[in-house]
């Protein structure tokens, strides 16, 4: 079997220390290997027992400001950048250690994450992936934003922003089949990104405790204020696609199919991941074979 068609989990315990940018409170996490079909899961060790949780949709309790996940009482907020960064880098199996509600938020980006997951190395494991394998068109839409999925023989994502009210912004569109090459370079350094009114306001209200110019672009009407500008000229897109491909790991298993959104968030990524689910006749579960005419298919398409 083509080992891109195994599962995958680190060579060794990664850990990384950093500030929540909605609580401001510090936070020690730690990325530790895990058995076949284990997927990713979270553990709270600061709390008694020592309770965990499995990153999936269905486990998700807030989506206003960040992805948040938590059972009985219990929550770990703000999981979407280390999401990302395991889904784009193929890393199917995996426990995540924090001693506090949030993860740390770093520079605002994945790259981090990408460069701690990868300096513990992966593994390939003796059991297949499972995809979900798109057959069926479904979509959502509602006051302007858009998701929808489609068949095809990659995990390919075409997504659009639009900010007619900031120059800096307006339009912006990125179309990448998404695989650890392109995540790593092209996905994985986009920064989270927030107007300097919405930021004050938030700050007014106790929020975004943990934000600064080290962890957020901040826009300024026309301008970017970071003192190193922006990595990429459209990074906001670009950071719009990383936050896509965290929210639709939850699903559980990759997908092979072409996503597109516009103009979406956490919330509504959500509310389509709920509606992907229940439409059954829409996708199947199943594995690659080595001569399957999907597993050739990403490479051609990158060759053209």
């Amino acid at each position: 079997m083509n080992q891109n068609h195994l599962q995958r989990t680190l060579v060794r315990e990664v850990s990384c220390s950093g500030v929540g940018v909605h609580s401001g409170k510090q936070v020690n996490l730690k990325v530790k290997p895990a058995p076949i079909n284990h997927g990713i899961k979270f553990m709270r060790v600061d709390l008694p027992n020592r309770p965990s949780v499995s990153a999936r949709f269905n486990k998700v309790v807030d989506t206003s400001l960040a992805t948040v996940i938590g059972e009985d009482g219990f929550i770990i907020s703000t999981i979407e950048h280390l999401m990302s960064a395991l889904a784009g880098l193929n890393i199917d199996n995996a426990l995540v250690e924090v001693d506090n509600y949030e993860l740390p938020i770093m520079d605002g980006s994945a790259l981090p994450f990408v460069k701690m997951l990868k300096s513990a190395g992966t593994q390939v494991q003796d059991a297949p992936r499972h995809f979900f394998i798109v057959q069926e068109p479904v979509e959502i839409e509602d006051k302007g934003k858009f998701v929808g999925v489609y068949p095809a023989p990659y995990f390919r994502i075409t997504c659009t922003i639009e900010y007619s009210q900031c120059p800096l912004i307006r339009t912006q569109t990125q179309d990448q089949i998404i695989t650890t090459d392109v995540f790593a370079k092209q996905i994985a350094p986009a920064r989270t990104f927030g107007f300097l009114q919405e930021v004050e306001i938030m700050k007014k209200f106790g929020l975004g405790q943990g934000g600064s110019l080290d962890n957020a672009l901040v826009i300024d009407q026309d301008k970017v204020l970071n003192p190193d500008g922006l990595r990429f000229k459209d990074e906001f897109v670009r950071h719009k696609m990383l936050d896509c491909i965290g929210d639709f790991s939850l699903i559980g298993l990759p997908i092979m199919g072409h996503v597109v959104a516009r103009c979406s968030g956490h919330a509504f990524n959500h509310a389509f991941l709920e509606k992907f689910f229940l439409q059954k006749g829409a996708w199947q579960t199943r594995t690659l074979e080595t001569n399957d005419t999907w597993s050739a298919a990403p490479l051609k398409q990158l060759a053209n």
